[in-house]
């Protein structure tokens, strides 16, 4: 099983924190399950008033990531699902998407939550999708990520040259 090995994150101090969740509209059962997953994630680490945008698919994640590091947000958390089919275009849409989050991240010095499933089918988006019977919930797990690099580079900013 995917997951295994997977740190168990201690995130605290997240008072203060701008945080936005994108997800996508495709696959509108795992994507519930991913959005819930984050929300409840922001809960618990005391996150005030995150904010969630749509987009219509994975694609399109990028652009909008860049677009609220731009406007101060602290975190991103990113959330998707692109299922292979029977054509390249998930290769190009999943490459696309991960380079893109990456260059955000880097390039923005914003962490991003990455919470992008690429899955060969329907069930393994279900498995990770933090529904009941899930066996992962990769919405929370992204999230937690994000605000503990978040928090983390919080930290770093306080360091004295």
């Amino acid at each position: 099983m995917s997951g295994e090995g997977a740190p168990v994150l201690s995130v605290q101090d997240c008072r203060g924190l701008r945080v936005a969740v994108i997800a996508s509209l495709w696959h509108e059962k795992v994507m519930d399950g991913l959005i819930d997953g984050a929300q409840r994630a922001l809960k618990e680490y005391g996150v005030e008033e995150p904010e969630l945008f749509r987009v219509p698919g994975s694609f399109e994640l990028p652009v909008v990531a860049r677009g609220l590091a731009a406007r101060g947000f602290n975190a991103v958390v990113a959330l998707g699902v692109v299922i292979r089919g029977g054509t390249p275009h998930f290769d190009y849409v999943c490459e696309a998407a991960t380079m893109g989050l990456t260059q955000v991240s880097v390039d923005t010095g914003v962490p991003i939550g990455f919470g992008l499933l690429t899955c060969d089918d329907e069930q393994q988006a279900v498995d990770r999708a933090g529904l009941p019977g899930s066996k992962e919930d990769k919405g929370f797990e992204a999230t937690s990520a994000a605000l503990s690099t978040a928090v983390l580079l919080r930290q770093i900013a306080t360091i004295k040259h």
